[in-house]
């Protein structure tokens, strides 16, 4: 299951799913449940509370874009270290990191179902942590 996993961490986090709900759902468990510690505190989110912030999101950006700098892989758990880029609708020429992430996710019926995730507000960095 390692490869499958990583496709579905990997393919989750650069699909459409903030603009297309159907996306979400065929990448989210049912009972999904994230614990996301941010810099506005911590929030315990369902299937509902993440397509509800997929909606703010959407409403909020031209474009989101996932710069996946590394993922590891065990059985049915992975782990993803990445960078958000947005391009705003009242700015679509410039894109800008929004914040970067790391997640580590269990998956179940082959989709994404228990995860913990960090973030910390966007800056342009010179060079990747894993070079």
């Amino acid at each position: 299951m390692g490869l499958r996993t990583r496709e579905v961490v990997e393919k989750f986090y650069q699909s459409n799913f903030y603009k297309d709900k159907e996306v979400l759902e065929s990448f989210l468990h049912p009972d999904v449940e994230l614990s996301w510690f941010g810099t506005t505190g911590f929030r315990k989110l369902n299937l509902q509370g993440i397509a509800e912030i997929s909606n703010q999101l959407s409403s909020s950006f031209e474009s989101l874009r996932a710069e996946i700098e590394k993922v590891v892989v065990k059985k049915d758990e992975a782990a993803i270290n990445f960078t958000y880029h947005v391009r705003t609708i009242e700015n679509p020429d410039e894109e800008m990191p929004l914040a970067h992430f790391i997640a580590i996710w269990e998956l179940k019926d082959g989709k994404l179902f228990k995860g913990v995730q960090i973030s910390q507000l966007g800056e342009e960095i010179e060079e990747s942590p894993w070079s």
